[in-house]
């Protein structure tokens, strides 16, 4: 092995790894430099690289304690070589002020040990004159049968967008979403699952990818139903005023969501609105200035960033990106942004109040799932990373990867692999920092919810990370802090009783959905991938310890399935990789559609003849019912295999080629309940629950 590999193996980096076809692959040489010099090591030649390494070493020898240990509820603390006996004694103050003290005992290797005595929670530890957070988490996270016993729960996914409501502007509101999952759990349902809701770029309405925010701390305002806050009568004045009307009108008549007329109508509405608040009432201006309050540096940061930002895009040339603005405003902290916020304190005010409505419009949507008895109510979706040029990323650069991009290597979903364009956490940093980015975190998605969707929760154990400029296929894993991570996911859920599910499809590691079922996370089964020597596996066999689904936003409904839209789709935008071509797939496809109506036919959710390619309602019927059947603790259906769409929300390795994040659903809230073949559906879907 190199130095350069053994460098890579040292800071976490996989020189090797394992892909979806079980092929064993190695990382080449000048991706592994790129890496490393994007993670912060010299590598300019041998001699460099075992400088790093003996930095590395010393390091370890050191035996410096982090500034957090997260320890499971039982076990004993390692607190490392503790040479003199005198210096074992420690210090323990518990979360409630209450002081516990004692001595640790060094094992027959020399490594001493606390056995500890302390409820779970957060603790602070004084040892061998060194100060550290004590994190003593539960051995699980908070799961269904917590909330609901043996119960099997329903519920739905939705792209909120896609939520049609009244007076919604075009865009799907959090009103809406409260009143899509009252009707759902008044007909039975327990959760509805949501698209992320993160922050996106005010000033650049161009960019509407929910899962490529600007910040997961905060919420995309586009989602804000003015009427709530200000009333029915206010909002139609102001699009009065603001000769408006017809554009409102038009804007909700259209089948995809025209994400740059329908914002810049919603944040112009909002500006005219806003401009009264001082006309709101004694209540909500209390309200927002707790809001406010709570929302610290970090809140007045996004804030400040989407002023500056807004003002950067101004200039001729544009400057989208932070990193591109004059050096004095790439510093949250410089004097000039300072003043550039004083001088701007009326758009600062604007962004704040503007979370505020965001946040509350949230809250009172899980008020409205819990209202409807929905057990669980919103499942927030927690997207893998942030784009870089964002205001997460202006206002903590030291805790994000600078020059990489979260990605996946080429598997069953996507032959050509994926580039997200997206940036995470630093492992180092979150370690340096006594995990409180991922804590920050963790805590906004759940204080407004009743569950948390991880997406890529393999990312959790190790992310594929591309150097900036490469291709997809030339990244390498990067290695987490998993065991912590997970420690942490447990005993916050158990603090919002939250449940947890982590979206584990792709290329997953070996033993990595054994070490989530004892964790307490929820996998993911989706019907296309159940299967046994090519045949779909019946209901009764799949994982107990899972979220069973139809399909998910990146792949085809049932209808556009059993259609082959998906296929006309990946033809039409050459999506096939090497190997694979359109007649390949077709004849597939004739062959997996008798198998499926089969399965259906052999669990008694169908009978008689296979329907025709274009009639699919029945397949749909089938297919939501087969779902249903499963032992899962929860099964969840998109609202559109619920509503029999053809199309799929997303084509992934896609941006333009497709209508991606655009698609609104054709009914409202009132189809729930008045259709009587959607109605039909939800019988059948409870009745297997």
């Amino acid at each position: 092995m190199s130095a350069l590999q053994e460098l890579a193996a040292a800071a976490g980096l996989s020189t090797r790894w394992i892909d979806w076809q079980g092929v064993h692959r190695e990382v080449r040489d000048d991706t592994l430099h790129a890496v490393l010099t994007a993670l912060g090591y010299r590598v300019d030649d041998v001699a460099a690289c075992e400088r790093e390494l003996a930095r590395l070493a010393a390091e370890r020898a050191a035996a410096v304690l982090p500034p957090m240990l997260v320890v499971r509820a039982g076990a004993a603390a390692d607190v490392g070589h503790i040479a003199d006996p005198a210096l074992r004694a420690y210090v323990l103050t518990l979360e409630d002020g209450t002081v516990l003290e004692g001595t640790a005992e060094a094992g027959d290797d020399g490594i001493c040990r606390i056995a500890l005595f302390a409820p779970i929670g957060y603790h602070r530890l004084a040892i061998n004159g060194q100060h550290l957070q004590l994190a003593i988490v539960p051995p699980r996270a908070f799961t269904v049968q917590d909330l609901a016993g043996e119960r099997r729960l329903w519920g739905c996914t939705a792209q909120l967008y896609a939520l049609r409501s009244k007076s919604d502007g075009g865009i799907g509101t959090f009103s809406g979403l409260g009143a899509h999952a009252k009707a759902l759990g008044e007909q039975g349902a327990d959760a509805l699952a949501v698209s992320p809701v993160h922050a996106l770029f005010a000033a650049d309405v161009e960019r509407f990818s929910p899962y490529s925010p600007s910040s997961r701390l905060f919420v995309n305002a586009l989602h804000v139903d003015l009427a709530e806050a200000f009333g029915a009568e206010a909002l139609a004045a102001a699009l009065v005023d603001e000769g408006a009307a017809a554009l409102a009108d038009e804007l909700e008549s259209l089948e995809l969501v025209d994400w740059p007329r329908a914002a810049r109508l919603r944040l112009k509405l909002a500006r005219r609105l806003l401009a009264g608040f001082d006309q709101l009432s004694d209540a909500l201006r209390a309200d927002c200035a707790a809001f406010i309050e709570a929302g610290g540096t970090a809140l007045l940061d996004h804030a400040r960033f989407e002023t500056l930002h807004g003002h950067f895009l101004g200039l001729a040339p544009p400057l989208w990106r932070w990193t591109d603005w004059p050096a004095e405003y790439r510093n949250p902290r410089s004097a000039e942004v300072e003043v550039f916020a004083a001088g701007q304190a009326a758009e600062v005010a604007f962004h704040l109040r503007l979370q505020w409505l965001a946040d509350r419009g949230l809250r009172l949507a899980q008020a409205q799932a819990k209202a409807g008895g929905m057990a669980i109510g919103l499942i927030s979706d927690l997207a893998v990373g942030a784009d870089g040029g964002g205001s997460h990323g202006w206002s903590r650069p030291q805790d994000f990867l600078q020059g990489l991009s979260v990605g996946a290597p080429p598997d069953a979903l996507n032959a050509l692999g994926q580039g997200w364009g997206l940036t995470a956490y630093s492992p180092r940093a979150l370690c340096d920092e006594a995990y409180s980015p991922f804590l920050e975190l963790l805590r906004a998605q759940l204080r407004r919810a009743g569950g948390l969707r991880i997406d890529h929760v393999i990312g959790l154990g190790r992310l594929w990370l591309v150097p900036d400029g490469a291709g997809p296929r030339e990244g390498a894993y990067l290695q987490y802090p998993i065991e912590a991570l997970f420690g942490l996911i447990a005993l916050e859920s158990w603090r919002h009783r939250a449940v947890i599910i982590g979206e584990d499809m792709g290329t997953v590691p070996d033993g990595f959905r054994q070490r989530m079922s004892p964790a307490g996370i929820l996998g993911m089964r989706v019907l296309w991938f159940e299967r046994d020597w090519g045949f779909f596996v019946e209901p009764a066999r799949w994982p107990a310890d899972v979220v069973a689904m139809s399909t998910t936003h990146d792949l085809p409904t049932v209808a556009g399935w059993w259609t082959g839209r998906d296929i006309d789709w990946r033809a039409a935008l050459a999506l096939y990789g090497e190997g694979q071509d359109e007649a390949q797939d077709r004849a597939a496809r004739v062959v997996d559609r008798e198998k499926l109506w089969g399965a259906f036919v052999h669990a008694g959710l169908a009978s008689g003849a296979m329907p025709p390619v274009d009639q699919p309602s029945a397949v749909v019927d089938a297919a939501c019912a087969f779902v249903a059947a499963t032992p899962s603790p929860l099964a969840l259906i998109p609202l559109e295999d619920l509503f029999g769409v053809v199309e799929q929300p997303n084509v992934p390795g896609t941006i333009d080629e497709h209508p991606n994040w655009r698609r609104r659903l054709a009914g409202d809230v009132r189809t729930l309940s008045e259709a009587p073949e959607i109605a039909a559906r939800m019988v059948r879907i409870a009745a297997r629950r």
